[in-house]
């Protein structure tokens, strides 16, 4: 046993710290209180005033294969606090994979989850499952169902309707995910294939997931002009297939939506939840978003590209159809470009030396192209495989959205940044905490601390974690809020935090790697 004595309690329920111990046999905690627990035959822990509270859960990072290929995966986790991470988010995963779609899949997903061998394969959920399982795991990992890798699996990349034989491998394929403990499912509407499925489609999807009690999580249609019109399609899509919902990264993207836009989009969210829907969101703590080239592309330009995007931009057509739709308005689709400029999209990762770290307006000046010309030639000769960030939000819209009181805190880390990732990968937990319980004193210290905790744990159905109570598992953290830090900034990201005292998870310290696969 531990005795924790000489503690701040901060329990994740959302309570103010207060003086007290903890008590932890084995893998759970068995006490918790303000008064002494009284001596004990246990090892003690002098925790000599440092705060402790529940270990952080992130549950929207893009670690599938970083989890399963890179030796030091869990470092830059556990610097920040993250003692359960979860997987799968945004539809982006590397399972379901039908062999005819393989490259196609691990290219398109390599900006966000990095590279994977060559020898990478994973057919359903249950064998990537099965993966993480065998191995001895640095924090706990769960895994969420993702659609876009299932409709991929089940129809391919193309603009093809699901039809009957498609809708039934889709179904196989996320039936063995849920039976596999999978903790839900998660679309990428914005992202292809998905963005040519229909609302019915995702229904069809939920209510199969529904049927094990998951929840949908959403990347959505649209951030910007559309934003409201797209959250409320997927509390559409929760209504009719009966399940809860949860809007991934929730923010508004363009200049000319900074303040307003993000005010529709709440109400339609609090309105939902006033008539008794299911329905949350989460948010990072950054003004700017990280994602893959490809999702910069047009609708029009996909249309006529087909499967094979990089080949198609890589000819006169294709560039010349470009440079003609890069910079137009749609109706229905958001132009990340029209609404924020290149100044504003910086390349985060790409082979082509010299240019990571600039913005597209600088990188075309440096190789004496026009932005659409450097677009495609990136596009082509790496075969989609670029990461940019777009530094698309307001910092009032963050704090809006971060204060609301049903968001929970991610981290929408993606592992494919090369040299220059987004810095939320190695800092979004403590900047958090720094910036909103202590700097801007926009939230107290147990609210903020109860979205890392309390807050994910209920939306994953993890009824175990979350909280320091009775019968717990034993993940907890012990630092002093003032040391407690984040160093990774956008000149410089790859900086790992600081200020964690001591760490258990699952009642042991990290050296071990004592994390579990957590299955529904």
């Amino acid at each position: 046993m531990i005795h924790i004595k000489n503690a701040l309690i901060c329990d994740g329920t959302g309570r103010e710290p207060y003086p007290g111990e903890v008590l932890i046999d084995g893998e759970k905690i068995k006490a918790v209180g303000p008064a002494p627990l009284g001596d004990l035959d246990a090892e003690v822990w002098d925790a000599q005033g440092e705060t402790v509270t529940p270990g952080f859960i992130d549950s929207h990072r893009h670690c599938d294969l970083a989890a399963l290929y890179d030796p030091d995966f869990g470092e830059i986790e556990l610097s920040q606090g993250i003692t359960t991470a979860v997987m799968g988010n945004c539809g982006l995963a590397p399972a379901p994979c039908a062999k005819e779609h393989r490259d196609e899949l691990y290219d398109f997903l390599e900006p966000c989850l990095g590279p994977a061998p060559k020898d990478s394969f994973f057919p359903k959920v249950s064998d990537f499952m099965g993966a993480l399982g065998a191995k001895k795991l640095p924090l706990n990992l769960g895994v969420l169902g993702a659609t876009g890798a299932v409709t991929t699996a089940a129809k391919g990349y193309g603009n093809v309707p699901f039809d009957k034989e498609s809708r039934k491998k889709a179904e196989g394929y996320i039936r063995d995910a849920m039976e596999a403990g999978a903790l839900g499912l998660s679309c990428g509407i914005m992202y292809t294939p998905e963005c040519y499925s229909a609302t019915e489609d995702f229904v069809f999807m939920a209510r199969v997931m529904g049927e094990y009690g998951g929840y949908l999580t959403s990347h959505i249609r649209g951030e910007g002009n559309t934003l409201t019109e797209s959250v409320e399609e997927v509390l559409e899509i929760g209504r009719l297939a009966q399940v809860g919902v949860n809007i991934s990264h929730f923010k508004v993207t363009g200049l000319r939506n900074h303040g307003k836009g993000i005010e529709r989009a709440i109400a339609a969210l609090e309105k939902a939840r006033a008539q008794g829907q299911d329905a949350t969101a989460d948010c990072y703590p950054y003004t700017g978003g990280s994602t893959t080239i490809l999702s910069l592309l047009p609708p029009t330009v996909l249309a006529a590209a087909g499967p094979d995007v990089p080949g198609f931009l890589g000819t006169v057509e294709g560039e010349s159809l470009l440079a003609r739709e890069i910079e137009k308005e749609f109706d229905s689709w958001d132009n990340m470009v029209s609404s924020i400029g290149w100044e504003r999209i910086r390349i985060s990762s790409c082979a082509w030396e010299g240019l990571a770290g600039l913005s597209f307006r600088k990188a075309a000046e440096k190789t004496s192209l026009s932005e659409s010309r450097l677009f495609c030639e990136l596009c082509s000769k790496e075969q989609g495989k670029v990461g940019v960030i777009v530094m698309s939000m307001a910092q009032a819209d963050v704090d809006r959205v971060l204060a609301l009181p049903w968001v929970s805190l991610i981290s929408d880390s993606l592992y494919g940044g090369g040299e220059r990732p987004h810095p939320r990968l190695y800092g979004s937990f403590p900047k958090f905490l720094r910036e909103y319980a202590g700097e801007k004193r926009l939230l107290p210290f147990g609210e903020a601390v109860k979205k890392m905790t309390y807050l994910p744990a209920k939306r994953l159905g993890l009824k175990d974690r979350g909280t320091l109570a009775p019968g717990m598992a034993a993940d907890l953290l012990q630092f002093a809020p003032a040391a407690f830090t984040d160093r990774a900034t956008w000149e410089d990201p790859k900086q790992l935090s600081r200020g964690i005292t001591r760490m258990l998870i699952n009642g042991k310290e990290p050296g071990g790697k004592p994390g579990k696969l957590l299955k529904r």
